[in-house]
């Protein structure tokens, strides 16, 4: 018998016994349940175990807090359960089950933007940085890109990579997070972030200043069989 066999006993029958668990796992202090009728759970009396340091439900998951020998209970939980762990990542997946619309709405979105945030960041930065070097008259009343070659240098270099990211890196990043979170071919997504932001296309910070005589009606044609794309306000 190990040292938290008669405790997960008692959380077992706490929380519904094992027909009411849908998959467990654990992290550094937490035991992860996704149960499948949270309220079978007896939440206070589960707070009144030694063992427990205290509970709650996030993202559809019902979390105990064990502390830092959650490892060597979630072993003899398991064991007396009968039931087999299963990873952070299915144990994710499996408590969408739990979620209302509104948080499996909010879930979907914050996968597709999470993994943008670090070019968000970046870019922030780089063009916040650039704002400061060529917009604020912080030398002698005038920029320091106005009187300084390197610095204007620095401020065109800091705008190409800029540009690359709002322009060009966001919107493909956003096609590629969906298509991978739809469960079809990231590739795919890259080729269709690549489309919209083809120099074909309108650039759509010069649609609002293009006349109408700007627009191109349709191809034109060039030769015998080649066809040209024009151009459209590039």
């Amino acid at each position: 018998m190990g040292k938290y066999t008669e405790d997960s006993k008692e959380m077992l029958r706490l929380i519904g016994g094992k027909d009411n668990i849908g998959a467990v796992s654990h992290c550094m202090t937490r035991m992860r349940f996704v149960l499948n009728d949270p309220k079978k759970a007896d939440v206070a009396s589960l707070e009144k175990m030694k063992v427990v340091k205290g509970t709650f439900t996030q993202a559809g998951q019902f979390q105990i807090i064990i502390g830092n020998n959650v490892a060597d209970f979630y072993n003899d939980f398991t064991a007396v359960a009968g039931v087999e762990g299963v990873s952070k990542d299915q144990v994710k997946k499996a408590a969408k089950q739990n979620q209302n619309p509104a948080q499996k709405i909010m879930g979907a979105l914050a996968e597709i933007f999470a993994p943008l945030i670090p070019a968000i960041i970046v870019g922030g930065l780089i063009l916040g940085f650039r704002n400061v070097i060529d917009s604020m008259a912080i030398f002698h009343g005038a920029t320091l890109v106005s009187q300084s070659t390197f610095w204007a240098g620095v401020d065109k270099f800091l705008w190409l990579i800029g540009e690359a990211i709002f322009h060009t890196g966001i919107p493909v990043g956003i096609c590629w997070s969906v298509q991978k979170k739809m469960g079809g071919t990231p590739m795919l997504g890259i080729v269709l972030g690549l489309t919209l932001v083809s120099g074909q296309l309108c650039n759509a910070y010069a649609v609002a200043a293009t006349e109408a005589a700007g627009w191109p009606d349709s191809y034109t044609w060039s030769g015998s069989l080649e066809r040209s794309p024009r151009r459209l306000c590039r």
